[in-house]
């Protein structure tokens, strides 16, 4: 496994590309609404991406036909945006977008409600959103990976939801994916010890029910397999000296 220590400048590189991406999913989260095709939240994705001089890239990465991933209720991630797919009061929609800035990369996920929702949605997304900041707590230099991959867990496992184990978060820097993988799910082994200058993509997907998933015909886009809703919440993370910094925040508040 080679996981890259990124130097002051690259660090100052993903900070800005992380920082634009923030801008991005805010913008994006106030255009969710009733009556949205998700082909519409796409678009709206590749212009801002685009405006501010950056590149969308989700887009044609192994094929993958759009610029933001739009997942809606029992999709977990990779929802391919179509103009037929309009959201509705009471959907929850998770967006999964990335862009590169000056050959870095930067890789962020929200899951937001569409008008009124129920109060197990609502939940949902807020106990995902959640488990993002417990494992977090561990994205410390001295700790090992998978001390985030068991507190997001443990963080989960007290509502009894299912965290997804097919897919995982990853290394990122000049490169979408890079190593190392970051489980969600328990693990027995502690995995490498982290160390300043690292960035990760950390990023729980936890559904209402089962954690056991399936993909689609379209070979890109996974849901759950009891069909229960999910939701996904992802940051790009440096690891520092001290606390880890959320590069793909607006703010640090939790």
């Amino acid at each position: 496994m080679a996981v890259t220590i990124k130097s002051k400048r690259e660090i100052d590189l993903m900070r800005e590309s992380c920082r634009i991406l923030a801008q991005v999913h805010a913008q994006l989260g106030r255009a969710i609404r009733p009556g949205i095709s998700t082909w519409d939240i796409d678009a709206l994705g590749e212009k801002l991406i685009r405006g501010y001089g950056c590149t969308p890239n989700f887009l044609h990465y192994n094929g993958y036909p759009a610029s933001i991933c739009v997942s809606v209720n029992d999709e977990v991630v990779h929802g391919i945006p179509s103009k037929e797919r309009i959201l509705k009061e009471g959907d929850i929609v998770s967006l999964d977008a990335g862009l590169i800035y000056k050959g870095y990369h930067s890789d962020a996920a929200r899951t937001y409600p569409v008008g009124k929702i129920s109060d197990d949605a609502a939940k949902l997304i807020a106990v995902t959103r959640k488990s993002f900041f417990a494992g977090i707590k561990y994205a410390r230099a001295g700790y090992y990976l998978h001390d985030i991959s068991n507190a997001i867990a443990a963080y989960c496992g007290r509502y009894g939801y299912g965290v997804v184990r097919d897919l995982t978060g990853h290394g990122i820097g000049t490169s979408l994916h890079e190593d190392p993988v970051i489980p969600n799910y328990r693990q027995l082994r502690r995995g490498i010890r982290l160390q300043p200058g690292m960035t990760l993509a950390i990023e729980p997907m936890v559904n209402l029910g089962s954690y056991k998933v399936e993909w689609l015909e379209d070979e890109w886009t996974v849901v759950t397999r009891d069909g229960s809703l999910s939701a996904h919440y992802e940051n790009t993370v440096l690891i520092t000296e001290g606390e880890p910094e959320v590069l793909t925040l607006l703010s640090e508040r939790k």
